[in-house]
């Protein structure tokens, strides 16, 4: 089993920036920003020095990236809602969208019956915590906050997720994720370039 699965696969997601950099404008028909694509590329590079450019994940990659780039587009519709709707409204209806088409999937796979419910009561407990706090609010919140914040410094912020993710990983996975001196230095690069992203949207409204 490839050690690494979950750091590829988080890492990938910070490629979401440089997309929401070059989608954004488009959505919201505004002119393309030079640093938003800078702090996107530097991001990318930021992720590649966590994977130490590991090219024999690139089917998972691959996968990642496109997960992404519907993220990005979703993130964006959000935006736009957000405009005119309540954030819970927008939340409900998108959650319960979401477990009618999956509910409607594992039907038509034949895997949606008794023992798919067949979970411990450790598990139900573990599985609302993470649907209501780590999902449920936090969806909601961070489609609150787009009031005020944009997609993309939305999209640039998440890219902490990576560096947490792998992180929690450690701790939940043990040494097959381990962390070495690329991890720190890419997770550097990250963090340092969100915490300027908002340093220079500050100083654009002064």
């Amino acid at each position: 089993m490839p050690k690494d699965n979950v750091s590829v696969t988080l890492a990938m997601f910070s490629a979401g920036a440089f997309l929401a950099s070059i989608l954004e404008p488009l959505f919201y028909r505004r002119r393309m920003l030079w640093y938003e694509m800078l702090f996107g590329l530097v991001i990318i590079g930021g992720l590649f020095t966590i994977m130490n450019v590991n090219l024999h994940y690139q089917a998972g990659a691959l996968c990642a990236l496109l997960s992404v780039f519907v993220g990005v587009l979703f993130t964006l519709c959000n935006g736009k809602l957000t405009q005119q709707h309540d954030p819970s409204v927008i939340t409900l209806y998108e959650f319960f969208s979401g477990f009618l088409f999956v509910s409607l999937y594992l039907w038509s796979q034949g895997t949606f019956d008794e023992a798919f419910f067949a979970v411990s009561g450790h598990d139900w407990l573990l599985i609302l915590v993470l649907s209501s706090v780590c999902t449920a609010y936090a969806f909601t919140a961070s489609v609150q906050v787009m009031k005020k914040l944009s997609p993309y410094t939305v999209m640039l912020t998440t890219n902490l997720e990576p560096v947490y993710g792998i992180v929690l990983a450690y701790f939940l996975l043990g040494q097959r994720e381990h962390m070495d001196a690329s991890f720190y230095i890419g997770a550097s690069v990250i963090i340092v370039t969100v915490i300027l992203n908002g340093v220079v949207k500050g100083r654009k409204k002064v």
